[in-house]
């Protein structure tokens, strides 16, 4: 037992003096953060006015009605407007005009446009206008102004039908609908989307922990048969106690990290009163961030299976690396492996659509999936006790299991150099060890 203790300690020790771990422990969540937030406010639209030439060919006042829309629109500060509209007046064939105008989108013309609305003669009754812009992959921007057009469309219908615009406006204006959890049969204060964000930032969290460190493992695996010191540790340690102390080496540096960045959530979400008085910032501010609150139960039930979930597929990256002679044939070699966890990150999206139904259950008592389903599953849902101890006990039984095979490949493949084994050599070894 001192032996694994030794090859644990030198493991955890080894990688958490790493500058790799510190920056990857604090520069995760800032990236993900970065990246929820930075695009997002990218694709807010342009802060500019855009010019836009518009070919009237309506003679109903149709074209007038948009035109005038579209001048209306200014920015914040209220004094710049959106739009500068140039109102061209064109019957019949507009394509001589549009091809003109068209000329006028290069930037090296004294007075460029960003785009041309054509407006045909059947706009009111088809409701269908063309724009050719020189961007038009701006979903703000190209939303604004079909908004426009179709406000002022409906409104003359409405207009000639006898029909007050106002009042039908006002009878269809859809109601707002608060989404608040429920567990246990008591509401517990969050939104619909604080739940979302929690069930999606959990499942990314495993899956890339999991990866990251079993290819961690896998590659200290490979390095020391590949130095052949391998050999040297190979006689003073039986090949088991090396396969389990690397694995749960590495598996405590994970759930170290793991541990401070949900530890982290925890604190944010369980004393957000505290940090408004800190930041001196209103109370219902900080409650409506979408920093998902996690209780206890949830918190345990995650670094449970965050546990179980590493130390299982630890064990099989190590085999993997037990057998492999070079980091090229690694890659090759893990892809089922990695196809699996793949399936279990897939699996999220099927349990946040259906917590409680029959794909969700099935995941989650299915012990390469489980370590996924099962704490989103949790966080969303009330699962019965009997079922989380059925999955907890199957993911042991499994990981038993799992780890009894992974040390006889250990065993014979940290001592065999040159070609790769083929399938049927891994099960003689299994049979032989």
């Amino acid at each position: 037992m001192n032996k694994i203790f030794a090859v644990i300690r030198r493991e955890f020790i080894e990688r958490v003096r790493t500058k790799a771990f510190i920056l990857a422990t604090l520069g995760l969540p800032l990236l993900m953060v970065f990246a929820m937030v930075v695009p997002a406010m990218m694709m807010k639209g342009t802060d500019r006015t855009t010019r836009v030439a518009v070919i009237d060919a309506t003679s109903d006042g149709t074209g007038a009605a948009i035109v005038a829309a579209l001048q209306k629109p200014t920015f914040k500060d209220g004094t710049r407007p959106k739009y500068a509209i140039e109102h061209v007046q064109r019957g019949g064939d507009v394509t001589p005009a549009r091809d003109s105008l068209l000329l006028r989108t290069s930037r090296e013309v004294a007075e460029p446009l960003d785009g041309v609305l054509i407006l045909p003669e059947n706009t009111l009754a088809a409701g269908q206008v063309d724009y050719f812009g020189t961007n038009v992959s701006s979903f703000e921007t190209m939303g604004e102004l079909r908004r426009a057009v179709s406000s002022v469309v409906v409104g003359t219908r409405l207009e000639r039908a006898g029909v007050d615009a106002g009042v039908v406006a006002a009878a269809t204006r859809p109601a707002d609908m608060n989404t608040i959890k429920v567990s246990d049969g008591k509401p517990t204060g969050e939104s619909g989307e604080a739940s979302f964000l929690l069930a999606y930032v959990m499942g990314f969290l495993l899956y890339i922990s999991v990866v990251l460190f079993g290819q961690q493992t896998m590659m200290s695996v490979i390095e020391e048969k590949t130095s052949r010191i391998m050999e040297i540790l190979a006689s003073s340690l039986r090949p088991f106690q090396m396969l389990l102390g690397k694995v749960l080496g590495v598996g405590a540096v994970g759930l170290l990290q793991m541990g401070i960045w949900v530890g982290t959530v925890y604190m944010v979400g369980q004393n957000r009163t505290v940090l408004a008085g800190l930041l001196k910032v209103p109370v219902e501010t900080m409650q409506a961030m979408p920093i998902p609150s996690i209780p206890t139960d949830l918190l345990v039930v995650f670094l449970t299976y965050f546990g179980l979930g590493f130390l299982l597929f630890g064990a099989l990256f190590a085999a993997v690396g037990s057998m492999v002679n070079s980091t090229q044939e690694a890659q090759q070699a893990i892809s089922g492996v990695i196809m699996v966890i793949m399936v279990g990150f897939f699996g999220v999206f099927a349990v946040i659509k259906d917590p409680s139904g029959g794909l969700g259950t099935t995941l989650s008592l299915i012990p390469f999936t489980a370590p996924f389903v099962m704490p989103v599953r949790w966080s969303m849902s009330s699962v019965p006790l009997p079922q989380l101890a059925l999955s907890l006990v199957i993911m042991v039984a499994s990981l038993l299991g799992v780890v009894w095979v992974a040390g006889r490949i250990y065993r014979t493949g940290i001592l065999m150099y040159g070609k790769k084994p083929t399938l049927r050599e891994v099960f003689r070894w299994v049979r032989a060890g």
